[in-house]
């Protein structure tokens, strides 16, 4: 008998996640949705209680017992998210409220103080809006172009096209490293090379990889990298901008007030040394605290195990939607051992509404996204109003899968009784 990591990895975690017993429409929950948001283990909740109930206090402004626990607690979570992706220091980790926000101090920092009329920014068709319209305002205010990478035939990054694209004008290349729609992994290594031998920036977005497969900052060598906390286990509220130290020194504050400075006078003011020059203001402290725990956890289990696992459960997901004909699914197919792409499906049923399909499916327990999941543009390049999303995530289950296809065949029967 084969031990498949199902038995050995997701029979294990599921008792970690109290919210997955729980049961919708009379039926148990099954929570396909894990792009949208992760659910949370008990160590991350206990974190959270445990911080208020015993540490919670200011951070770095006090000398009392409290405060310097919850200092303590708060810095040894940035070391922790640092480990993580390998940063080269703690000093390279900024906490931010999520990823969004992340971006938007790269733009407006960074953007806003380095981009000019006529420099050009090269972003891909299938970011997410969180990579999009903050690049569209700093572009309207400083005269930079945006230009896009399109896709090859399997719905992928245009690596050719993007070659074609970079220039001398060239200063930024920010993407995606796997599309929440397509679940394409691009090749951002590879991306980053080119890019700074014509002396640009690169920006990633992580928010699809950091909780799926092991990252390494150093390794990519981007510039910046970003990442959502309650994608990865982690509490919302809560997210992280990776910026190489040199590159983070060069950038103004993005935001103004207390904890970013080191004095102020009455006419000028300074600012504190990294990373606090850009975490104005009380932070999410136990958020933070949070994030340490989330961190641990996925740790504990190997970022590895985690990926090959979504690799087995991709492949079993795949064979099951392939053989529905009534369904356009988007983005690349998996590789036959399930790697090569997210553990993700957005697809179409004909002239079924996606929504009509997630609320069907809700009555069966089965949570799936519908909508444009903020990539609107990709979905007018791929001529989708709207798609239905299935994602996975390590403590997900074959059997789950299998309710949801069952479930999902069902509505297609019901639908077509409809549309004839």
């Amino acid at each position: 008998m084969i031990i498949t990591p199902e038995k050995t990895l997701a029979a294990k975690v599921r008792q970690d996640f109290p919210i997955l017993q729980e049961t919708v429409n009379g039926k148990t929950l099954v929570y396909l949705d894990n792009a949208a948001t992760s659910q949370k283990p008990v160590a991350v909740l206990e974190e959270l209680r445990s911080y208020y109930e015993h540490s919670n206090a200011n951070v770095h402004r006090g000398v009392h017992t409290l405060s310097s626990r919850a200092t303590d607690a708060y810095e040894g979570a940035r070391e922790k998210v640092a480990k993580f992706v390998n940063a080269a220091s703690t000093k390279e980790i900024v906490y931010t409220r999520n990823a969004s926000e992340a971006i938007n101090l790269v733009a407006y920092s960074w953007g806003g103080s380095n981009l000019q009329r006529g420099d050009e920014v090269i972003l891909t068709v299938m970011e997410h809006h969180s990579n999009l319209v903050p690049w569209q305002i700093v572009a309207a205010r400083t005269g930079a172009v945006l230009k896009f990478v399109e896709l090859t035939e399997t719905q992928e990054f245009d690596f050719e096209q993007y070659k074609s694209l970079l220039s001398e004008k060239t200063k930024l290349v920010s993407v995606v490293h796997s599309s929440n729609t397509l679940g394409c992994i691009n090749p951002v290594k590879e991306i980053a090379a080119l890019a700074h031998e014509f002396g640009a920036k690169v920006l990633i977005d992580g928010c699809q990889s950091v909780p799926h497969m092991a990252i390494d900052v150093q390794d990519i060598d981007c510039d910046w990298l970003v990442a959502s906390g309650h994608k990865m286990c982690a509490a919302t509220g809560i997210g992280f901008l990776y910026g190489k130290l040199d590159v983070l020194r060069s950038m103004p504050p993005f935001l103004g007030g207390g904890e970013m400075i080191a004095d102020v006078f009455l006419d000028h003011s300074t600012y504190a040394d990294l990373p606090h020059k850009f975490e104005a203001g009380t932070p999410a402290i136990a958020e933070a605290v949070a994030l340490g725990a989330a961190v641990d956890y996925l740790s504990a289990i190997g970022m590895d195990k985690i990926a090959d696992y979504e690799h087995e459960l991709t492949a079993y997901l795949f064979a099951q939607l392939n053989q529905i004909p009534e369904l356009t699914i988007y983005g690349p197919q998996p590789k036959p051992d399930g790697s090569g792409r997210s553990a993700l499906a957005a697809f179409t049923c004909g002239a079924v509404h996606p929504h009509d399909l997630s609320t069907i499916l809700d009555q069966a327990g089965v949570a799936i996204r519908a909508g444009h999941h903020c990539t609107q543009p990709l979905h007018r390049y791929l001529g989708a109003q709207s798609t239905a999303r299935a994602s996975l995530y390590f403590y997900n289950t074959r059997e789950e899968i299998d309710t949801f296809i069952t479930a999902l065949k069902e509505a297609i029967d019901f639908f077509s009784g409809i549309f004839g």
